[in-house]
């Protein structure tokens, strides 16, 4: 089957490299220069907004799916008129406003962190009300790895922030968590349905640098738990491909944070550590194909690299370290590939990850799992 797809970053490139063994051919919209994915798609090199660009992809393609979120509505509009669009528009649009997402939230009795819509300074007093202090004061639309938001300390932090960041706004409370975790589920065409285990992540500076693989402690409970919450979005929004739901883990509680209508970087240990990675599921979800239930051997881990190389030579001396680059140009800040670890327990998973960890320049300190 011939597969568009909005976007040609490094999500793209992996959804390809792993849908080509299933037969699909991949055609991307990518107005940036030499995007990663190119090495394995056709590249229609146009804006994602461009007539002519959304014009060529559906020419190309039988469906169409996305690697981010914020699609232009009018794009996902104009393709889902022509073909399948997967998944579907209506959890792009839910997705890319976080008020909307969190509404959603509580409609399906999905427990979050008390919020409240602010749209201006006349909204602080109402919006300290509900959420108290610390706050997150977050923009409602295209904020991601820790940009658009501000974590206010004091109602003047919350009036500071607001005024940074504009209109558009919504206060969240500041969740004390024991873990962050994510779930990871995907959807088929026909209605199979299929679940990873909890993933345990480590952020700093707002960008994901570690994930642990089974979360360790993971119990069958919560498990179960996560996977009804899934169930619950994925009914609402008639669901086709993988679906990622962050999560804040407090006292034994799950909290919904956000959600990803798409394949999602704390699934990419999937690539090592699973017999059928995220982004087969989703290649195997909006083409139709039956879904894999993935098989997790044993425990696993994805390092994000961040910014700036580490010898590859070095990092493939590693015995159960797995290299994937992007063909990113290094800039601070920037994600320009990952490591994974697979071993047969988790101390070993463990003390590989602190190697992997050792050859990141300027990683600083390992945030290490809780338990292993």
């Amino acid at each position: 089957m011939r597969v568009g797809v909005l976007g040609g970053g490094q999500l793209a490139r992996m959804l390809a490299l792993e849908g080509i063994p299933l037969g699909h051919r991949f055609t991307v919209l990518e107005g940036a220069p030499d995007p990663p994915a190119g090495v394995a798609s056709t590249v229609v090199a146009a804006a994602y907004d461009d007539p002519d660009g959304l014009a060529a992809v559906a020419a190309a393609a039988d469906v169409v799916t996305y690697e981010f979120e914020n699609v232009p509505a009018g794009s996902a509009a104009y393709l889902a008129a022509r073909l399948p669009a997967l998944p579907p528009p209506g959890a792009l649009q839910v997705a890319q406003d976080r008020l909307a997402e969190k509404r959603m939230f509580c409609e399906l009795g999905i427990p979050t962190a008390p919020f409240h819509p602010v749209d201006g300074p006349e909204d602080v007093d109402e919006a300290v009300a509900v959420t108290g202090l610390p706050a997150v004061i977050k923009t409602r639309r295209l904020g991601y790895d820790g940009k658009g938001q501000v974590v206010a300390r004091s109602r003047g932090e919350v009036e500071a922030a607001v005024e940074r960041l504009g209109a558009g706004l919504i206060a969240e409370s500041f969740v004390a968590f024991d873990k962050e975790l994510s779930v990871l589920a995907a959807a088929g065409r026909e209605g199979g349905r299929a679940f990873y285990p909890l993933t345990e992540n480590h952020h700093r500076e707002g960008i994901l640098r570690v994930s642990y693989a089974p979360a360790p402690g993971l119990t069958p409970s919560l498990q179960s738990e996560a996977e009804r919450l899934a169930g619950l979005v994925l009914d609402r929004l008639d669901y086709v491909g993988v679906l990622a739901i962050e999560l804040f883990e407090v006292g034994g509680r799950l909290l919904a944070n956000e959600m990803a209508p798409r394949v999602h970087n704390s699934g990419h240990w999937t690539l090592d550590g699973a017999d059928a990675s995220q982004f087969e599921n989703h290649i195997r979800a909006v083409t139709g194909m039956p879904l894999a239930t993935p098989r997790v051997p044993g425990p696993a881990a994805m390092v994000n690299i961040i910014g700036e190389l580490p010898d590859p030579g070095a990092v493939a001396a590693i015995p159960g370290a797995h290299l994937h680059l992007y063909d990113k140009a290094p800039r601070p800040g920037r994600k320009i590939g990952h490591i994974n670890v697979t071993g047969p327990d988790e101390a070993t998973v463990m003390r590989t990850v602190a190697r992997v960890w050792e050859l990141l320049p300027g990683a600083g300190e390992l945030p290490r799992a809780t338990g292993w």
